[in-house]
């Protein structure tokens, strides 16, 4: 039998009007959708009836699906020579490990194709008000996982980024939020640093906390995850910036008119 095909499509951030073209066109014609905690439902809703759902994510309480299981399940039902996307929250290729799906793919002899996502290390903040680079403020940015904070062995160079980088994105950093600060304070960066803790950015439930390297831990001590984590003195501008928080406010931003309408424009 001839093999199926793989899509790894990125789902973005949150908001559905995010999805891209190419990626709500595949939802429409996918025969197996592997999907996780991260997607948004209503994307969902794309789907044919037709067409098998499995739900690959982590839920708390709940035994979490190994990478490789996930990677068999692609191989397995593309083997079979369905049509299967792969939605991962983002994109696929920053934090999402759809670079091991991919190289699963290719060790079957399954053909493939990357379906990039807007990526909430860019999208959040920017609903946040918080430009990762101005020309008055930051010319370079990073991206790291906030996993490795606590790692003994880190494979994130903290000294560098702490002093050589002048805007830090850290995702799923939220509960070593200490250990972040702890480690850019001990290697030169400023307690005195703007440093901003976003929660469910590009959705109806993102709440914002704005503070320092110095209080932001005390700041955002009530927020849960998912979170990310903005550092450097572009966050001085989310105040003037805030565009999404002035128009959830004033009900100028509809999500529910979002989720409903955006899969009727194409």
């Amino acid at each position: 039998m001839k093999p199926g095909r793989v899509y790894l499509v990125g789902a973005g951030p949150g908001d559905p009007g995010l999805m891209t073209v190419r990626g709500l066109q595949l939802l429409r014609e996918a025969q197996v959708v592997v999907y996780d905690q991260l997607v948004n439902p209503l994307l969902l809703e794309a789907v044919s009836s037709q067409a098998k759902q499995i739900f690959v994510g982590k839920q708390a309480g709940r035994h979490s699906i190994a990478q490789n299981e996930i990677n068999e399940v692609l191989v397995n039902y593309a083997l079979q020579g369905y049509r299967v996307v792969r939605l991962k929250g983002g994109d696929p290729f920053v934090f999402g490990r759809g670079g091991e799906e991919a190289e699963s793919l290719v060790d079957a002899g399954i053909p493939f194709e990357i379906v990039p996502g807007v990526s909430s290390a860019v999208a959040v903040p920017a609903y946040a008000g918080i430009p990762l680079t101005h020309r008055n403020h930051a010319s370079s940015f990073a991206v790291v996982t906030g996993h490795e904070a606590i790692k003994t062995m880190s494979s994130v160079d903290w000294a560098k980024l702490a002093t050589g980088v002048d805007t830090l994105v850290i995702l799923m950093g939220l509960h070593n939020l200490p250990a972040i600060v702890a480690k850019l304070v001990a290697h030169g960066r400023s307690p005195e640093t703007p440093a901003a803790v976003i929660h469910q950015g590009t959705t109806e439930q993102q709440k914002t906390v704005i503070g320092t390297l110095a209080d932001i831990v005390d700041k955002s001590a009530a927020l849960k995850a998912p979170a990310l984590i903005v550092v450097g003195d572009v966050v001085r501008l989310a105040d003037k910036l805030d565009w999404f928080a002035r128009a959830a406010a004033a009900d100028k931003y509809d999500f529910s008119a979002a989720g409903e309408e955006w899969a009727l424009q194409f």
